[in-house]
C-alpha cells in the first residue's frame, strides 16, 4: 500500500488550527477570519472540524480493509471500543481538573453541570457510527446511507422546526431548530454548552447525523485515492469531484442556509469539497512535485499524534488555571490572581502591539508553538500514542 504524505499534512494542518482558533489570548479580541460564524455562513474556522472528520474518514479507509477481515463480534467489539474511549476522554476533559477556586479554596466541580457533549465526543461517535455502516454495507451501501442522512436531516429540519413567541417559525434559527429542543429535552439545559447565551450545543445530537455522512465521505476520497495509485488522472478527478460536492453546498445553501452550528447538509457537502479539493492540491503539491519544506514538516508532525496533541492542548491550559499568581487588588479591594497563561498574555502577549488582536494571536502562535516541540519530539522518538 502506497504511503501518501499529504494526508500526514493534511490531518496535522487540522488540527494545529484547531488548537489555534480553540486557543487565543483573548476572547474578546481575535480577527474575523479566526471567530465562526455568528450563525449561518463559514468562516476559515469553520472549515477546521469538518476537515478533520474528514481525514478521520481518510484514515478509515486505510484501516477498514483489516477490520473487514475480522470476525463480526471482534470488528464491532473493536469498533465500538475506540469510539466509546475517545468519547470518554472528552468527557472527562468536561470535567476536568474536577475541582475549582471558590473565593480562597478549592471545591469539587459538580455535575450537575457537567456538558455531556464536545469535539471529542462528536469525533467518538460520528467515528463509530460511519465505521459500523462502512463494515455492515460496504462503499456504495455506505454512500447511499450517507446522502439519506444528508437529505432525511434536511426534511427534519426543514418542516420539524419549532414556533417563536410570535408564532412564526423558522426552522433553522437556534429556537426554531429541532435539535436545539431535542438536546434540551434528552439531556436537560444543564447539560449542554451555553456559548451562545443559552442552551444549545453545537456538538449536539440532531446535528450529530450529517457529520456522521462528513467522515464517509473522508473515507470514499482516501479510497479512491488508494485504488487510484498516484496518478495525474486521479489528482484531477479528485479536484473536479471537491468541485461539484462544493458547487453543490452552495446550491443547497440557497435553501438549507450553511451553517456549522446545526451542521447543516448544505455545509456537510460544502466543507467535503473544499476538503476534498484542498487535499487533491497537497497531493499534487507534494507527491508529484516534491515540495516537501519546511511547511509540510511542521504540519505532519501534528498529524502523527493527533488526538493525543489535541487532547493535551486543552489538558495542559485547565491544569495550569489551577495555579494563582498574585497580580493586583481588584476594585473591591480583593486580591487580582491570574493563572500563569492568563499572566503571560497580560504581560508579555498583549502589550508587543496597540492593537490587542495582534497580542492575543501572538499568544495562540507561541501556544500552538509549545505543542509543536511536543509533537516533534514525539516524533523523533518514534513514539505514536494511538487512542
Amino acid at each position: 500500500m502506497q504511503r501518501y504524505y499529504s494526508l500526514d499534512v493534511f490531518r496535522g494542518a487540522t488540527v494545529c488550527l484547531m488548537i489555534l482558533v480553540n486557543n487565543p489570548g483573548s476572547w474578546s479580541f481575535i480577527y474575523p477570519p479566526l471567530r465562526h460564524a455568528p450563525w449561518h455562513g463559514c468562516t476559515p474556522t469553520d472549515l477546521v472540524f469538518p476537515f478533520f472528520l474528514f481525514a478521520v474518514g481518510n484514515a478509515l479507509s486505510f484501516v477498514m480493509p483489516k477490520m473487514e477481515a475480522l470476525p463480526t463480534g471482534q470488528a464491532v467489539a473493536k469498533i465500538g471500543k475506540r469510539g466509546a474511549l475517545i468519547f470518554g476522554i472528552g468527557l472527562l476533559l468536561n470535567w476536568y481538573p474536577f475541582v475549582q477556586w471558590h473565593d480562597d479554596q478549592l471545591i469539587t466541580k459538580s455535575l450537575e453541570n457537567l456538558r455531556i457533549f464536545g469535539v471529542l465526543q462528536r469525533i467518538g461517535i460520528v467515528y463509530s457510527l460511519a465505521a459500523l455502516v462502512l463494515y455492515f454495507f460496504k462503499t456504495r451501501g455506505a454512500t447511499y446511507i450517507a446522502m439519506l442522512i444528508l437529505i432525511g436531516y434536511w426534511l427534519i429540519t426543514r418542516f420539524g422546526g419549532y414556533a417563536a413567541a410570535d408564532g412564526s417559525i423558522d426552522p433553522y434559527s437556534l429556537e426554531g431548530f429541532w435539535g436545539t429542543h431535542l438536546d434540551r429535552t434528552l439531556l436537560g439545559e444543564n447539560h449542554l454548552y451555553h456559548g451562545e447565551g443559552v442552551a444549545f450545543d453545537p456538538e449536539g445530537i440532531a446535528s450529530t447525523l450529517p457529520a456522521i455522512a462528513q467522515v464517509i465521505f473522508g473515507f470514499l476520497v482516501g479510497q479512491y485515492i488508494q485504488l487510484k495509485g498516484k496518478t495525474e488522472s486521479m489528482v484531477a478527478n479528485l479536484f473536479v469531484s471537491g468541485l461539484v460536492l462544493w458547487i453543490a453546498g452552495m446550491a443547497w445553501g440557497l435553501e438549507f442556509p450553511i451553517n456549522k452550528k446545526i451542521w447543516s447538509s448544505s455545509y456537510t457537502l460544502y466543507t467535503s469539497g473544499l476538503a476534498t479539493m484542498l487535499l487533491a492540491a497537497l497531493i499534487q503539491l507534494i507527491e508529484f512535485r516534491n515540495w516537501n519544506g519546511t511547511w509540510s514538516r511542521f504540519f505532519a508532525v501534528f498529524g502523527k499524534n493527533p488526538l493525543f496533541i489535541f487532547v493535551m492542548s486543552a489538558l495542559v491550559p485547565k491544569t495550569l488555571a489551577l495555579v494563582r499568581i498574585a497580580d493586583g487588588v481588584n476594585a473591591d479591594g480583593s486580591v487580582k490572581y491570574l493563572s500563569p497563561l492568563s499572566w503571560f498574555y497580560q504581560h508579555i502577549c498583549a502589550p508587543v502591539s496597540s492593537k490587542p488582536e495582534n497580542g492575543s494571536l501572538l499568544y495562540a502562535v507561541i501556544f500552538i508553538s509549545v505543542f509543536w516541540a511536543m509533537a516533534w519530539w514525539l516524533d523523533k522518538r518514534k513514539i505514536y500514542i494511538k487512542v
